[in-house]
Parts: structure tokens; C-alpha cells; sequence
């Protein structure tokens, strides 16, 4: 035992020739999961803890070559490798080509394509410099990657940890089977209790809008009006988190949580260079597809030089948004926030072929931003939480080299196959509506539904401040359909607030490993299904 921590105090590396072989093996099939699921049910379930369980059985074969695999560590990278080439594949590149596609503008995939990857990579690169950063602290919630730290934790230790584990799983699995949404019902035992109510709230609204009120708020785009509302007043609040100036030595006594983010390993400096460099690799890519897409001669200068300007900004609030979403509730609006890119486009005037790049950019972006929160989350955990620095460090680069060489397996596989599904005609169903939506055109009555709703969103997300959330979750609530989820969620932060008053702080630990059981359960539960309606 006492060998084994030694050899743990030093992260494997992932060019370990065995480790780099499985790796890429693991992305090729995650990639070509992501993309069947896409295209055939419109959904790209959560694979990491797949990946978790592949690890975990590649540890249990007989030869010499596996045994190395019950190193936690190594199995947290082959999670990383599948879990990244699944959201990457699907999310970040298949969608965002399917929309030319849809339009019958098959000359703009391959520069979309190229946008696409381009902007995946960035997008990956940035989260990577942001975890552990005031904006995106380790420390948030971030809770499919809780779920899948937490699995590989129980069947490295075992005893009561996994017995948890696996009386959540299994609680997961039967709730799943009658349709309850247990990825909320675990949230809502880990995150922030208000931003989580207000989510809850948000989805409750969506569900019962029509029968309630009569009001649908998605055909009205209160949804839509609400997330930019709450969405600039976040971005806002996001600076001033990042541009504040720290306070002097004479200055009065800081909180509690100021004290805690003097241990975060991403300074502001550092945050805000990325943040800065991210929007300039944001602009060079917008031009690039402007370029390659041929739309310089379908725009003035004017026009052209607006485009890009617009389609690097909304990129880059996309993707802000997404993981804000993503840390607090699990749970991110990609299609949704990448929609709203493409109405604003819409009212600014930008021709269909212009508008087909800029939904595809958008819609790049913000996946591989959130599923690598969830991977880095799971690999803070199961270094000790950050408590050696230098292995988190060096653990946390290895998932970043892993993470990119599975977006570069991911790519490859995209760019071999995705004639072969485009000629039966399988195009990821949200192109489909963003297409339709480019053909009907906006209107002023659209724009001001938006202005009108974005104003009690700000509201909302001015008053929970930058460490709930609330406005940025109650939107995603509104935009996200799943139903009973709101029930699941609500009940979750009951039972969570009574537990808590009667048993204190000892049933945290507790009920986070049943909460990460019953996100698992879910997440094995809506992969295994898509499969299997795969087959019928």
C-alpha cells in the first residue's frame, strides 16, 4: 500500500506508449458514439463515466500491461480521452457542419469544419486556463465530474464509499426507469441551493407554462430575452470578479471566501490574459471562416468587418455562459445560448450563408468548455482536492494533453465519416431548426420580445450576485426541457435542507457520494437506452 501512494505522488504521463495507444482507441469510440447519438436522437450523453467503468475493468485483466490501471490517475485519463472525443465529435464538429449541410450549401462544410475544430480547440484550451480561476473555481460545483471522481474513488477503496456509490447507482438506475431526471435529483444535493431553486424554478415554469398560464415561453423567446438579460449583467460581473483591484494590507477583514480563492492556482493576471487571448484567437478564426467560407464578397466591408467583430464576441459569451451553467447546475444550453447568437445575427442583417457559419461557430463553442470543467473537476478530486499543488498541477496538464489528442482523434474521425451520414441523410435534429430558422427570417416583434424579457433576467442576476448565479440558471431552467426535472430538483434541495438541519455537517460527505451514485446511475441509464434504440 505504502509503494502504491509513493508511485501515486507522481501523475502518470499519457505518452506512455501503452497509455497513448488506449487513449487514442478510447477517443475513436467515444467520437463515434457522440456522432451516432447525435445524429439519430438528437443527444450526446455524458461518457465519462463509461470511460470510468472501461478504466476500472482494463485494471482488472490478468496481464501485466492492465495492472497499471488501478492507478485512479491513469484511470482518469482514459475518462478524459472518451468523455472529451464524445462532446467533441457530436457537439463541437458534426453540429456545426450539419447546418451548411441542412441548407444545401455543401461547399461551406469543409470551412466550417476547419472553424469548427479551430474553435474547439480554443475553447478547450480556455477552460483549462480558467479552472481553478475566480470565474470557474475547482471548488464549484462541476457535478457529472464529482459523479465520476466519486466512482473510481469506490472501486479503489471500496467499503463504505462504495457501498454509497452504489445504493445511489442503483437508486439512479430504477429512477431513470420511470422517467425521473436523477442527474437533478443529485444536483441538487452538490451545487449552490440558490442558484440550483431558481434552476428548478426555470425548468418548472418551461414544463407548466402552457397548461398553467396558456403562455409557451419558448415560442414568445421569453426564455431567449431572460438568458441575454441575465447574461450580459453575468458577463459584466465576471469583469469586474477579474478587474477589481485586491485590497490593501490596511483594509478591513476579508470574507471567508476571499480568504479561500488566495489558494486558487489561476491568478487574475492569468485570467485575464487568457480571457484577452481567447477573444484574439476568437477574432483570427471568425476572419479565417469569412475567408475560406467565401462571404467577403456577399458582405461590404462595412458588414464584413461587423461580422467578425460579432461572430468572435458571441463566441466568446457562448461559451462564458455555457460554463457558467455547467458548474452550477451540470447542465449547459448549448443549442439554446448558440440560438440566440443566430437571432441577434438574424436582426442585424448578416446574409443566410454568413448566418449558417455564425450558428455553426456559436454552437462550437461551450461544449468542450464545459465537458473539460467536468473531467478537470474529477481529476481535483481525485489528486486530494488540490492539497499538492505541484501534483495538481502536472495531473491537471496531462488531462489537457489527453483531452487534446482525443479532440484531435475526434476531428479525424468527423472528417472520415461524416460523408457517410450525411448521405443517408443523418443530420444532427437542431440544424434542422436552425436552418428553418434562417428561412423564416427575424422580425421586430422578435426583437422586442427579447429586449423586453432580457430586463427582468438582468434584474435577477444582478440581485443573486456573481457567486449564485440565479439569472444564468433561472434561464436555463426556461430553455431546457425535461420533464418532471423541476420536481426532481426542488425535492432534491428539500431533502438536502432537513437532512443538513437535523444531522449537520456530517451528512455532507454522505450525501454527496449518494448524490454522484444517483448522477451516475442517470448517466448509465440514458446511454445504455440510446443504445439500445440504437439497434431497434
Amino acid at each position: 500500500m505504502e509503494e502504491k501512494e509513493e508511485k501515486e505522488k507522481k501523475h502518470p504521463s499519457i505518452f506512455e506508449p501503452f497509455a497513448l495507444i488506449l487513449n487514442i482507441v478510447t477517443s475513436v469510440i467515444g467520437a463515434i458514439i457522440g456522432m451516432q447519438l447525435v445524429t439519430t436522437l438528437g443527444v450526446t450523453p455524458n461518457t465519462a463515466i463509461i470511460g470510468a467503468l472501461v478504466a476500472m475493468l482494463i485494471a482488472r485483466i490478468p496481464v501485466m500491461i492492465f495492472r497499471k490501471y488501478k492507478s485512479i490517475h491513469r484511470q482518469n485519463l482514459v475518462q478524459t480521452s472518451i468523455s472529451s472525443a464524445t462532446f467533441g465529435a457530436a457537439n463541437s464538429l458534426l453540429i456545426p457542419i450539419g447546418i451548411p449541410f441542412a441548407m444545401g450549401a455543401t461547399e461551406l462544410i469543409v470551412p466550417m469544419l476547419i472553424g469548427a475544430a479551430l474553435a474547439m480547440f480554443v475553447d478547450a484550451t480556455l477552460l483549462y486556463k480558467l479552472f481553478d480561476s475566480k470565474l470557474f473555481p475547482a471548488k464549484g460545483t462541476w457535478a457529472p465530474g464529482v459523479a465520476t471522481a466519486e466512482s473510481i474513488l469506490a472501486g479503489d477503496k471500496g467499503g463504505k464509499r462504495a457501498l454509497l456509490l452504489g445504493v445511489g447507482t442503483v437508486i439512479g438506475l430504477i429512477g431513470s426507469y420511470f422517467k425521473i431526471s436523477m442527474s437533478a435529483f443529485g444536483v441538487a444535493f452538490i451545487g449552490n441551493i440558490w442558484a440550483l431553486t431558481m434552476f428548478g424554478i426555470g425548468l418548472m415554469i418551461r414544463q407548466y407554462s402552457v397548461p398553467w398560464f396558456d403562455i409557451d415561453v419558448n415560442q414568445l423567446y421569453i426564455a431567449h430575452g431572460v438568458m441575454i438579460g441575465a447574461g450580459i449583467v453575468a458577463l459584466i460581473q465576471a469583469g469586474m470578479l477579474l478587474f477589481k483591484r485586491p485590497k490593501t494590507a490596511g483594509s478591513e477583514a476579508e470574507s471567508e471566501e476571499e480568504v479561500r480563492d488566495i489558494r486558487l492556482t489561476r491568478t487574475d493576471k492569468e485570467a485575464r490574459r487568457t480571457l484577452s487571448l481567447g477573444f484574439a484567437a476568437y477574432l483570427v478564426i471568425a476572419l479565417l471562416i469569412a475567408i475560406i467560407g467565401g462571404i467577403m464578397t456577399k458582405m461590404s466591408l462595412g458588414m464584413l468587418i461587423g461580422f467578425i467583430i460579432f461572430a468572435a464576441f458571441a463566441a466568446f459569451v457562448h461559451e462564458i455562459i455555457v460554463g457558467i451553467a455547467a458548474m452550477h447546475s451540470g447542465w449547459f444550453p448549448a443549442f439554446a445560448v448558440a440560438f440566440i447568437t443566430l437571432l441577434f445575427g438574424m436582426l442585424i442583417g448578416f446574409p443566410p450563408v454568413a448566418l449558417a457559419l455564425l450558428a455553426g461557430f456559436s454552437a462550437a463553442t461551450g461544449p468542450a468548455f464545459a465537458d473539460m470543467g467536468y473531467d478537470l473537476k474529477a481529476g481535483y478530486i481525485l489528486r486530494g482536492n488540490g492539497k499538492d499543488p505541484e501534483l495538481e498541477l502536472h495531473g491537471r496538464k496531462q488531462q489537457y494533453i489527453t483531452a487534446m489528442i482525443a479532440f484531435g482523434v475526434a476531428l479525424l474521425t468527423v472528417l472520415l465519416s461524416y460523408k457517410g451520414y450525411f448521405a443517408q441523410n443523418l443530420v444532427p435534429p437542431i440544424d434542422k431548426v436552425y436552418v428553418s430558422t434562417i428561412q423564416a427570417g427575424a422580425s421586430a416583434d422578435i426583437a422586442r420580445q427579447l429586449l423586453l424579457w432580457a430586463i427582468p433576467g438582468a434584474i435577477v442576476q444582478l440581485l443573486g450576485g456573481p457567486s449564485r448565479q440565479i439569472g444564468v440558471l433561472f434561464a436555463t431552467g426556461l430553455l431546457i426541457v425535461s420533464p418532471n426535472a423541476c420536481w426532481a430538483v426542488l425535492a432534491g434541495i428539500l431533502i438536502r435542507i432537513v437532512v443538513l438541519k437535523i444531522f449537520k455537517k456530517e451528512a455532507e460527505t454522505p450525501m454527496s457520494i449518494l448524490a454522484a451514485g444517483f448522477i451516475a446511475g442517470d448517466a448509465l441509464y440514458s446511454f445504455f437506452s440510446s443504445v439500445f434504440k440504437l439497434k431497434k
